[in-house]
């Protein structure tokens, strides 16, 4: 393995994440993990008390994660703050399709399942999720400064709903086996943002 001992901890967290994210928490067994990531029991049991603390710190690592690429969609220069919210909300639309998984959220995956089962995982959960939400929220307010959304808007209360409408519009995704619901989505985000539905965000 081509980790030093520093990235040891990081690396099972990255090897981790897609078998997870394909198999959900409580079906993957620590040995899967320990063997795709070829450590030895003993050095995870060095990082992770026990299989809750683990996944504690993968949902922490998987939103450190995003919020580094959302906190960089969000901030590019050239564009309002309505292209830059927007653009965040046709990656979310693309990366819950297909087959591929590293682009799925983790947030959907293990919320359900983990929730009820976790207070730690749930706490994460939580916790992760009301960072991604400072965030949208920020973005808003910053739309709302530069004409480019209107000021009728609550930037706190719009991010949230905003959120919490394409949570559950991934979940119906996985439901339906189609992007009927992401589509719906996107249309219900325009509309609450009263954007026309052709102003689509320059690359």
């Amino acid at each position: 393995m081509d980790t030093d001992r520093n990235g040891v901890r990081q690396y099972i967290l990255d090897t981790a994440k897609p078998i997870i994210l394909g198999k959900g928490f409580s079906a993957v067994g620590l040995n899967e993990v320990l063997s795709a990531a070829d450590v030895p029991k003993g050095s995870f049991y060095h990082y992770f008390k026990s299989k809750e603390l683990f996944g504690e710190a993968l949902l922490d690592s998987y939103f450190d994660d995003y919020l580094t690429q959302l906190d960089a969609l969000l901030s590019r220069p050239g564009h309002t703050a309505a292209e830059r919210l927007m653009a965040y909300w046709q990656q979310w639309q693309e990366s819950q399709v297909g087959d591929c998984v590293d682009g799925r959220c983790l947030a959907v995956k293990l919320g359900g399942e983990v929730s009820d089962l976790s207070e730690a995982m749930r706490i994460a959960l939580h916790r992760g999720t009301d960072r991604v939400i400072d965030r949208l929220a920020r973005c808003i307010g910053e739309g709302i400064a530069d004409g480019s959304l209107g000021s009728h808007l609550d930037a706190r209360q719009t991010a949230q709903t905003l959120y919490e409408t394409w949570l559950g519009a991934t979940l119906l995704s996985k439901f339906r086996h189609d992007r009927s619901s992401l589509d719906g989505a996107m249309a219900a985000t325009r509309q609450w943002l009263q954007l026309p539905s052709d102003n689509h965000p320059s690359e």
